[in-house]
C-alpha cells in the first residue's frame, strides 16, 4: 500500500510537481516491516511504482 501526498516545487518559471511515495518493506534480517519515505516526480509516478511492485 502506498500513500502519496502531493507538493509544488516552484524554481523560477519552472513548476515542478512531486508526489512524496512511502512504501512498507519487509525487513531480510529481522523480518519487521520499516517505511521508506522517497519523493517522485508526478510524470514518473506510475512508471515508478510498476517498477517496486514488479521487484
Amino acid at each position: 500500500m502506498a500513500k502519496k501526498v502531493v507538493a509544488s516545487y516552484k524554481s523560477g518559471k519552472e513548476n515542478k510537481t512531486f508526489v512524496k511515495v512511502i512504501r512498507m518493506v519487509k525487513s531480510p534480517k529481522t523480518n519487521a516491516y520499516t517505511f521508506k519515505e522517497e519523493m517522485v516526480g508526478s510524470d514518473y509516478l506510475k512508471e515508478y511504482l510498476q517498477n517496486k511492485v514488479n521487484n
